[in-house]
């Protein structure tokens, strides 16, 4: 049984986002599913999936991030095959059509360059879904924060952070969600951070096979 100390917690979940955390606990991500970590990172929101013995994929476009998870799935989850952490970008990943039950692409879509690049990305995270399927994605946006961004082309902004981010507003997630078929899972949900930015959660299902 699990204290309530932070470093027990700490020690149970991992650095996981609690808006992932939030998705396993309504049941979209769940430990018989394939999942996919798009963009992982550190791991951090694969450590807990891989120790309750979801299949877990990872890939990034850093060769360092992938060695650390490959590590960490070593220590957490020694039956998955190292072939499972792979280095690549979003586009295109390397995986079929219909192969994973969820996908997690966490703080990674709004380094896309631009509009072209975003919207592949997002295609192929939907392609590699399975019908029914949840992609959950977290990303900045200019929600809440309109008069604070300064745009410096396209839809790359300048945050009051300091930080320069492709962002997303509510409309374009709307019309983006619609122009490649699929549904909103969540109503779209914003996180503004002490007017420093603001961080989107858009889930989205694709469609089942008609």
């Amino acid at each position: 049984m699990i204290g309530c100390r932070p470093d027990e917690l700490l020690s149970h979940f991992g650095n996981i986002d609690v808006y992932v955390f939030d998705q396993m606990l309504r049941g979209r991500l769940t430990a018989d599913m394939r999942v996919l970590d798009a963009g992982c990172g550190d791991g951090r929101n694969s450590q807990f999936l891989m120790r309750s013995g979801a299949d877990v994929y990872c890939v990034d476009a850093d060769p360092q991030q992938v060695a650390r998870v490959r590590t960490l799935a070593a220590q957490h989850a020694p039956a998955l095959s190292p072939d499972h952490f792979q280095e690549s970008r979003l586009e295109p990943l390397p995986f079929p059509d219909d192969h994973f039950d969820a996908v997690v692409c966490s703080a990674v879509l709004h380094f896309a360059e631009d509009e072209e690049e975003f919207e592949t990305s997002v295609r192929e995270l939907l392609r590699v879904l399975i019908p029914g399927g949840v992609l959950f994605t977290r990303l900045a946006s200019t929600i809440g924060m309109e008069g604070r961004v300064e745009n410096t082309g396209g839809r790359w902004h300048r945050m009051p952070d300091g930080t320069d981010r492709f962002l997303v507003d509510e409309d374009y997630l709307h019309q983006l969600a619609a122009k490649l078929g699929a549904e909103l899972a969540d109503p779209i949900k914003t996180t503004n951070v002490q007017n420093l930015r603001a961080m989107t959660t858009w889930v989205l299902r694709k469609p089942e096979v008609s």
